[in-house]
This record gives C-alpha cells, sequence and structure tokens, in this order.
C-alpha cells in the first residue's frame, strides 16, 4: 500500500496545479474550436498534445530513459512540423487570431498608435456594387469579390493586376466580362476602392462542401477560412449569388439581402 502511494505521490495537487491545468486545457479547447472542420491540423494538436502528456507522466514516474525519447521526439517532432505543415500551422494560427478577437483587437491598437483612419465600404459603393452583382447573376456572368477588413489581403493583392479605382457597377461589370484579361480570378475592394484584380485566392481542403458548388466558391471559402474579409460569388452556371463569411457560405435571394449582409459585415468590424 506505501509503495503504490509513493508511486502516485506526484498526483497530490495544491491551487497553482489546478489552476495551470484548468489554463492548458482552456488553451487546447479553443485552439482546437478555432481549426475545428480540419483533419489534418487537428491531428496535428492532437500528437502534440498526447506527446506532451506523456511527457510529464514519464518526467513524474522519473522514468529517464522515456523522459530522454520523448523529450527528443519532442524537440525534432516539433521542428519537423513546423516545416512539414507550415501551411496548416499558418492556418491555424490565422483562425485563432481571427475566431478569438486578437486580429480585431491589435489591428484597432495599431491604428490608434499610428493615427491610422480605417475606411469602410461606404453607402454609395455598396449601392453600385448591388447593382453591379445583380446585372451579372442576370446575365450568368461568374464573379468572385473579396472585400477587406481587419485582416490584411496583400499577399493575394500581389498575385493579380493592381490598380486604383472607385467602385462603379459598370467597371465591375467590366472586369468580370467573359472575354476580359481580367475576368478569371478575384477582384478585391479595400475601403472604397478596387485595389486589384486577377487575383489568386487559396483553395480550401474541407471534404464536405456540396459538389455543385465550383471553383470559384471552394477559392472564397479558402479565403474565409484564413482571414476575416467577405466574399461575393456569383456562379458562371446558375447565376446564384452567394455570400461566404468565416468559412461559412449561404445563398443569397435578392439585392435587399444583399445590402443588409453587406451592411451587417460593416457595422460587425467597426
Amino acid at each position: 500500500m506505501h509503495r503504490v502511494v509513493g508511486i502516485f505521490s506526484f498526483l497530490s495537487f495544491g491551487v497553482a496545479d489546478i489552476l495551470d491545468i484548468l489554463m492548458v486545457a482552456l488553451l487546447i479547447y479553443f485552439l482546437l474550436r478555432s481549426i475545428r472542420g480540419d483533419s489534418t491540423v487537428v491531428n496535428i494538436v492532437l500528437v502534440l498534445v498526447m506527446l506532451m502528456i506523456v511527457q510529464v507522466v514519464v518526467s513524474a514516474l522519473n522514468m529517464r530513459m522515456m523522459t530522454v525519447l520523448v523529450n527528443t521526439l519532442l524537440d525534432v517532432g516539433v521542428l519537423a512540423i513546423i516545416i512539414i505543415f507550415q501551411p496548416e500551422i499558418r492556418h491555424l494560427l490565422n483562425r485563432f487570431a481571427i475566431n478569438s478577437g486578437l486580429a480585431r483587437r491589435t489591428g484597432e491598437l495599431f491604428n490608434r498608435l499610428f493615427g491610422i483612419k480605417e475606411e469602410q465600404l461606404g453607402s454609395r459603393s455598396v449601392e453600385e456594387l448591388s447593382e453591379a452583382v445583380r446585372a451579372m447573376s442576370a446575365e450568368k456572368t461568374g464573379a468572385l469579390i473579396v472585400i477587406q477588413h481587419k485582416s490584411t489581403l496583400d499577399e493575394y493583392i500581389r498575385t493579380g493586376d493592381s490598380f486604383d479605382a472607385g467602385i462603379n457597377r459598370r467597371l465591375v461589370m467590366n472586369i468580370f466580362f467573359k472575354n476580359s484579361p481580367l475576368h478569371d480570378g478575384a477582384m478585391i475592394i479595400v475601403g472604397n476602392r478596387i485595389v486589384a484584380a486577377r487575383c489568386q485566392l487559396p483553395m480550401t481542403n474541407r471534404t464536405d462542401i456540396p459538389a455543385h458548388y465550383g471553383m470559384r466558391h471552394r477559392a472564397a471559402i479558402g479565403l474565409s477560412e484564413d482571414t476575416d474579409a467577405d466574399i461575393i460569388v456569383v456562379s458562371e452556371e446558375t447565376g446564384i449569388i452567394s455570400f461566404v463569411r468565416n468559412g461559412a457560405i449561404r445563398s443569397v435571394e435578392d439585392m435587399s439581402q444583399l445590402r443588409e449582409l453587406l451592411g451587417a459585415a460593416m457595422e460587425d468590424k467597426l
């Protein structure tokens, strides 16, 4: 009996130990919650958590060889995971920052420190954009329109053709006209300006997306998983309008609904 008690003597807890466990559990919970739906990233996190648990147990039991082995696995494994799964880790950190509100608070603090006034999509721009989307939907002209918020989209802007123009329904329609050299890829809007077209967006790795959604929809979902941008998609096959935000996609029934979604998005980002 005394021997059993001696083996498990490391299980004696104090207030600090309980607080430590709760904080780690909360951190793991928020990490898994922010990356739910991405099985690859979830598996990476679970493997690291299991290795850390094993490390704590073998260290507490004074198992020297296992401690050395697990420590080596953690040291080498973490480095290998960072190299091999760099895109997934980046996606994890982006989602954690967005879902926790850290990206929004950091952006607000940065803007206040440097006196930067963030420009939002105005009512006139919303109206021009909505009318362009309505016309393209009626003509079944495929379109992919990205609206930047707190998360910077510079890396995606660099993949396309940069320019600076106000939001005008005729300009938007001409960009996505099927014979236009700019119609492939995404158009990116920052504030009340169109800053780039023909931009490449990251594709989502999700496997639960309905088959009737095409490449534009997959690209829109992929970008919304990594940033807080809002994306409007017009299907070239059906003319159906979709609104994508935070990895979720919804069909837009009419222009009043699209205006409401854009207006609500602007209010949430203030």
